[in-house]
């Protein structure tokens, strides 16, 4: 087993200056159970800290009863997102609020998790090294060594966790140590082929994706796409959504399919599922690290 280590620091970005000192990005987004005022008190709030709104959104679900809303904001002069928060805690009480306020300029610790199918692992590390995911990869992790002269291209960690049925247990012990010694906030299943145990799923809620083809059910098991060649399918697609307890089952953040037809052979329908599946893995990765995504029970609200 590989021992992982920690990555070399990075330099932190400056922040924007503007014309009376640092300018700070910041995003904050919230839920709670609607009622009136809330839109008021948050942009006074803002408003009472020179807060220059760049982007707002907002979404009240009849159904639940609760108002979701994201910010996207500048701020003059010196603050933190940690000041911010805590100066928030008076509005966040009145109204019952479930609150997230980030550094907007802070890529996400992100790892990814991979066994022996590369295609969405190297579209998230080529997008990663061009700058179209704000996430920072602690590490890229998988239970083969497949994946190794790819990550090893791109400059990151590779952590090889060997599972079996015997050593699962320790694999996802060691997982979990990583994801705390390396402030990990983001946990990437691009095609890893392992089922997380309940313990790990209610570990990180609401901090793993997961990418499947959207034959489920109808082509479980082995080699989905021959099946459904054979079955002369007309859409292949793909869905990326949070993992829970219940396998595939998790609120979806992504989805979508492309057309094909009868003159698609079986290598070429596999082609097509795997480009789908990289390119709806990659949105839900990039619009969770832009803090787009608000879990509502089951379901989610993405702002994009």
């Amino acid at each position: 087993m590989t021992q992982p280590h920690q990555p070399t620091p990075q330099t932190p970005q400056t922040p924007p200056t503007g014309p009376t000192g640092p300018t700070g990005r910041y995003v904050l987004t919230l839920s709670c159970p609607d009622r009136p005022g809330i839109v008021h008190a948050v942009s006074g709030f803002l408003a009472e800290r020179g807060g220059d709104i760049v982007e707002s959104q907002q979404f009240g679900d009849r159904l639940s009863g609760r108002f979701f809303m994201r910010i996207d904001f500048l701020v003059l002069g010196d603050t933190t997102a940690e000041a911010l928060r805590s100066q928030f805690v008076a509005v966040a009480e009145e109204f019952g609020m479930d609150v997230e306020l980030r550094d907007a300029a802070v890529p996400v610790r992100t790892v990814l998790m991979v066994s022996t199918h590369l295609h969405c692992l190297n579209d998230l590390l080529f997008r990663t090294s061009t700058g179209a995911l704000p996430v920072d990869v602690a590490a890229v992790v998988s239970n083969h060594r497949d994946a190794e002269p790819l990550v090893a291209s791109y400059g990151h960690d590779f952590v090889h966790l060997p599972v079996t049925p015997q050593t699962k247990p320790e694999a996802e012990a060691a997982l979990l140590r990583l994801v705390e010694e390396r402030g990990v906030d983001l946990v990437v299943l691009a095609r890893y082929m392992q089922v997380l145990s309940d313990d790990l799923c209610r570990a990180l809620t609401g901090r793993v994706i997961n990418i499947h083809h959207s034959f489920l059910p109808s082509f479980k098991g082995a080699k989905p796409y021959h099946q459904a060649f054979d079955r002369g399918v007309k859409l292949v697609g793909a869905t990326a959504h949070y993992v829970t307890a219940d396998l595939d089952e998790g609120p979806i953040i992504e989805q979508d399919v492309t057309r094909v037809d009868h003159g698609f052979t079986q290598d070429r329908l596999v082609t097509a599922g795997r480009d789908v599946e990289a390119q709806v893995l990659s949105r839900a990765v990039r619009w969770h690290a832009e803090s787009r995504v608000l879990l509502n029970h089951d379901r989610t609200v993405v702002f994009r």
